[in-house]
């Protein structure tokens, strides 16, 4: 079927707005319909975005990647913010898009690549300070959780099914340790952006503070910690074993993680990406510490935690490959069993340059990368349309575009980051937006209509590659 006919036949939901007939949108030309949500119903609207969606739709050869890029780098501000001033202090309540529910990880990553466009656009700065705001309330309200509903009182869906602490308030109470460095990311990168420090008050020190105490239960370096999670279902990826504290660590001084940033239950709870992650996290923390003069203990105690993870990240992290050599495992026990595997979801193994955790030219790294591309990977699949990760939680043969694009974002080599953004103009089916997963064989065939997270990080990739290399573009 021809992306036209496509377009014109299938109804699609974006943001809240349901187009039952694609063709009356039509404005530019009829392989590149208007498919944003219409102007009068955006949630937010950023000047500094626009412009550069204006460029890149002026300057950039292939058509239909501008046209993508102009479809989904704005769509978190077009479609899932809620901005409001509350008790005086920006507050920004952000959805996935088809869930209607903030979780840590993605919201952080949904506005971080607009934090380039902080200092052009005042407006802009302000909703991404009132998402560090509302990250600061939800921590506090559990460090525990991963997913949030904005109304307070209502119940989760998981209410009933879910056996851990739920309270009112919270969408999702699955432990990972991403959910926790994910909002120090964004305030570090807020910080280094724009020189504010007003968004790290009390308030903000304080649920610092919780996730290094969150960290160091989950070391469980004497017992098994407060936290426990079991989930009355049929699906083996959203149950953890052994009265909700998942099978056997020995204590190393990693941090146990009950999910995966996918959301699927690990298999061994030290996730070895996640770890990573949080030693990037937990340096980042004590320099905003250092900015306040007052928090040396803190300091201490946070350079003390990053130091025994990344000592325990060189004695458990790696094992041999027969075909690649010393490779990093992706989920380990300390008791010498090894899982090895890449997901899609992020913080991956394939992600670790990205978020600063590893150097491109690490050896270690670089063998790595080449066993996650290749048949070794349960979780690679390659197809008749494009090779790319998957992961259990959209099951066999399904790739997840977050790999393709993970796959430029770390690439150094010009026919490789061509080849991620083909195979994504290729597998779009049409719409203009990115999926959560597609079909090997079909990219017609994928999950996720309105998957803001891919959609924006998708945008940042094409941005870096018109900032760095625009003949890329051509």
């Amino acid at each position: 079927m021809k992306r036209r006919d496509f377009i014109q036949q299938t109804a699609l939901t974006i943001g809240a707005v349901q187009f039952s007939n694609l063709s009356l949108a039509i404005q530019s030309t009829a392989d590149f319909p208007d498919v944003r949500v219409p102007e009068s119903q955006r949630k937010f609207r950023s000047k500094a975005v626009e412009k550069i969606v204006n460029e890149i739709k002026a300057n950039a050869g292939n058509k239909e990647l501008a046209w993508m890029f102009g479809n989904c780098f704005p769509n978190t501000l077009d479609s899932t913010v809620d901005f409001n001033i509350i008790d005086g202090k920006p507050d920004t309540f952000v959805i996935t898009g088809d869930i209607d529910a903030m979780w840590l990880r993605d919201s952080s990553a949904q506005v971080w690549p607009y934090l380039l466009l902080c200092n052009d656009d005042k407006e802009l700065q302000q909703l991404i300070k009132g998402v560090i705001n509302r990250q600061t309330k939800l921590i506090l309200k559990d460090p525990y959780a991963n997913a949030f509903l904005k109304d307070e009182t209502q119940k989760s869906k998981y209410w009933d099914s879910d056996i851990t602490n739920m309270t009112l308030g919270i969408y999702e109470r699955k432990w990972e340790i991403d959910s926790l460095c994910y909002p120090i990311r964004l305030a570090y990168g807020y910080w280094r952006q724009t020189g504010d420090l007003s968004a790290f008050d009390e308030e903000w020190f304080m649920a610092m503070k919780l996730v290094v105490r969150t960290f160091r239960e989950q070391q469980r370096l004497e017992d098994k910690g407060p936290y426990h999670f079991e989930r009355k279902t049929s699906r083996a990826i959203d149950g953890v074993p052994l009265g909700g504290y998942g099978y056997p660590v020995k204590p190393t001084g990693l941090i146990c993680s009950t999910f995966r940033p996918s959301d699927d239950a690990t298999f061994y709870s030290y996730l070895i990406p996640s770890n990573y992650f949080a030693v990037t996290s937990l340096k980042q923390l004590s320099e905003i510490f250092g900015t306040t003069g007052k928090h040396e203990n803190e300091i201490k105690d946070v350079l003390q935690l990053a130091n025994q993870v990344s000592e325990a990240l060189k004695k458990f992290s790696t094992t041999y490959h027969p075909l690649f050599g010393k490779i990093l495992a992706y989920e380990v026990n300390g008791f010498g069993s090894f899982n090895l595997m890449d997901d899609a979801n992020v913080p991956s193994l394939l992600s670790l340059p990205y978020l600063g955790a590893v150097k491109v030219s690490d050896h270690v790294y670089q063998s790595t990368r080449k066993y996650i591309w290749s048949e070794e990977n349960p979780f690679f699949f390659k197809g008749k349309i494009a090779t790319g990760i998957g992961g259990p939680h959209m099951g066999v043969d399904m790739i997840w575009p977050l790999s393709i694009i993970m796959k430029g974002m770390t690439s150094q080599n010009e026919i490789e980051i061509k080849a991620c953004l083909d195979a994504l103009q290729k597998t779009h089916a049409g719409t203009g937006f990115i999926h959560e997963s597609f079909y090997k064989d079909d990219p017609y065939k994928f999950t996720r209509k309105w998957f803001a997270w891919a959609n924006t990080i998708f945008g940042e990739f094409v941005w870096k590659v018109y900032r760095e290399n625009r003949r890329i573009l051509s």
